[in-house]
């Protein structure tokens, strides 16, 4: 299967140097969203980003079905082929910060409600992604990569309402991207335990520079076969984010700039105040999550599920 792969990567769904800078920054609009002006400013991002170095952007979608293809062809085989590297971005273990957000308190969220934050989209025809009989949330993204920076809060802080997540490292995204040095966390060598969820964290990349991947940075880890197929399958951009394959993240959901200038501890702070930007950006997204996979949990756990934040996200997803 890889010899038949790597012949049709080599035949004409080859792509030229430039052919592949495009492909890196090229944006694919995967479903329209709860708030108009959350969707353009989204929007006006990306394509402020495509005007900049093509290398910087996490996007790996391409500007037609063909490239799609060859660019998804290339990354599975890649991906086979090549060994993980570790990242260069120096982490931190933040124990305190890592509480605060895995524990944002249900008043919280139900007061925010949906935010400020864009919705989910919802798709159909495939079957339901589970493991271990649950249903599954699959992210994939890079280390490197501001839209997965500010997406990684709301899978973190969603994700601890149905179980326990641990191992979180706390970085930053790339210093030379647009929103350079956004503060995040990282999945990478994570763990999550539910008995309502499944959780996949695939940070496919990391924030070394490597002119030889499609992003122009360095492999970190490897999603499986399946993984891979999935994220070309939905348009193949970051942060991609599959719920139960019945709800993705058609974009990042709120804009990266709403986190400039802060540090990991003022981020999960301001999560916890709903009066604060941040807390209308991430936690409105987050309930938007939570409800979605209330819908494959069948409402449990109760007490998250029937929790009025989630029931006002509901009208989002």
């Amino acid at each position: 299967m890889i010899d038949d792969i790597v012949a049709l990567v080599k035949g004409g769904s080859a792509m030229s140097k430039a052919g592949r800078k495009r492909a890196r920054g090229s944006v694919k609009n995967r479903g329209s969203v709860k708030s108009h002006g959350v969707r353009e400013g989204v929007a006006a991002e990306r394509a402020r980003a495509r005007r900049g170095d093509a290398r910087r952007r996490a996007l790996l979608a391409g500007g037609s079905i063909a490239l799609v293809v060859a660019v998804a062809v290339t990354i599975i085989v890649v991906k086979l082929t090549r060994t993980p590297t570790a990242s260069a971005a120096p982490a931190v273990a933040d124990a305190a910060a890592g509480q605060q957000v895995t524990d944002v308190p249900a008043a919280t969220f139900d007061s925010v409600g949906t935010g400020t934050a864009a919705g989910l989209k919802t798709i159909s025809g495939q079957p339901e992604l589970t493991l271990d009989g649950k249903p599954e949330l699959l992210y994939m993204g890079g280390e490197y990569c501001p839209f997965c920076a500010a997406e990684r809060w709301v899978i973190a802080s969603a994700v601890s309402r149905f179980g326990a997540l641990s191992g979180l490292r706390f970085i930053h995204s790339s210093p030379t991207d647009i929103y350079p040095d956004t503060p995040t966390l990282s999945f990478y060598r994570s763990g999550y335990a539910s008995k309502y969820l499944a959780f996949a964290g695939v940070e496919w990349y990391g924030e070394t520079p490597d002119p030889a991947t499609p992003t122009g940075y360095a492999y970190l880890q490897q999603p499986t076969t399946q993984q891979a197929a999935a994220f070309a399958r939905y348009g193949g951009s970051f942060p991609f984010v599959d719920i139960g394959n019945r709800y993705l993240v058609p974009q990042a959901q709120y804009v990266p700039s709403a986190l400039a200038g802060l540090t990991w501890a003022q981020v999960t702070s301001a999560m916890r105040d709903p009066s604060s930007p941040v807390a209308r950006d991430i936690d409105g997204a987050a309930n938007m999550i939570t409800a979605a996979i209330c819908k494959l949990t069948n409402g449990q756990p109760a007490g998250v599920c029937t929790s009025a934040g989630v029931k006002a996200a509901n009208s989002s997803i």
